[in-house]
């Protein structure tokens, strides 16, 4: 009875941070900006194609368990890129299939580009509720086992890159629509969703041949929860292995590295120790990355990408 009392606290205490995750949360998104920003879709003249799978707070029940799959490219001379991202999550007795297409145009700026990108797409929603436990028998809101819905949602993102700096902002759901409400460009009033802006930037120092280092954050900003950031700061050794750590206000201490095998493939890993209340019932957070660059151009270019 201690434990089931001591689990309701910590759900209770975390309810905010459970409200806030609409959207897909990860460690490794500054290897593939396309995780946050449609802007991104098309920075590299080559295509780039990510897999991830996430496992957060092992051992804690119905904790979310996400997989994502992200492919963009170039488009006419690079002045445009596209984008495509099929994600799924798992979160207790409720499982999320995302499918998103990215596009985006970039003018040059100064010594990089600065690129405006659209994302559409939507999110189909599975309740299960065949695995709920109720009170009381008989209750007619769980009469049904399984209940869908499609909810359209349409995101917006603005970002600039050159070869050593980054820096975006990006609203992933800027528009949803409950087909049971009024449509509203005010999403709030047309969904359950809420809108999430996140703004990210890096930048990379050469500190010898053998050396770099890319200190980079994230802000995440939502009315209804306090504003989080992610403070990060990853080392490259001799352009073939990354090793960083981040740290998360509020929640958690990350631990990231990151292997490039050669110029087509890299892997990398990432480990969560959660700082809240949820550590005294769970083994942190794993996460593993594949990514693949291919196309003509990726045989010419002799860094490994930075971002």
């Amino acid at each position: 009875m201690k434990r089931i009392a001591a689990l309701i606290a910590v759900l209770m205490l975390t309810s905010g941070a459970l409200k806030a995750q609409q959207d897909i949360m990860i460690s490794q998104y500054m290897f593939n900006g396309l995780f946050l920003n449609p802007a991104y879709a098309g920075s590299h003249k080559y295509m780039g194609a990510s897999l991830l799978h996430r496992r957060q707070w092992v051992n804690f029940p119905g904790a979310p368990v996400t997989s994502i799959f992200a492919i963009d490219g170039p488009l006419a001379n690079r002045r445009m890129g596209w984008g495509m991202m099929v994600a799924t999550e798992k979160i207790g007795a409720t499982s999320q299939t995302d499918l998103f297409g990215n596009y985006s145009y970039n003018i040059p700026l100064a010594k990089g580009k600065l690129s405006f990108g659209l994302r559409a797409g939507g999110s189909l929603v599975t309740a299960n509720l065949a695995q709920l436990k109720t009170v009381e028998s008989g209750d007619e809101a769980f009469a049904t086992n399984i209940r869908s819905k499609f909810l359209p949602k349409f995101g917006a993102g603005v970002y600039y890159y050159a070869k050593m700096f980054y820096a975006g902002i990006s609203v992933p759901t800027l528009v949803a629509y409950d087909s049971k409400r009024d449509f509203s460009f005010d999403v709030s009033k047309s969904s359950s969703v809420r809108n999430h802006t996140f703004l990210t930037a890096g930048y990379v120092f050469v500190v010898n041949p053998m050396v770099k280092l890319k200190p980079s954050v994230l802000v995440k900003y939502q009315p209804a929860a306090p504003v989080q950031a992610d403070i990060n700061l990853n080392v490259l050794l001799n352009d073939v292995l990354w090793l960083g750590s981040s740290f998360r206000t509020g929640e958690s201490i990350v631990g990231l590295v990151e292997y490039q095998i050669n110029p087509m493939f890299r892997v990398g890993y990432a480990f969560d120790y959660n700082l809240t209340q949820i550590r005294k019932f769970s083994a942190g957070s794993h996460e593993i990355m594949l990514g693949i660059d291919f196309g003509r151009d990726i045989l010419k270019t002799k860094n490994p990408r930075f971002f």
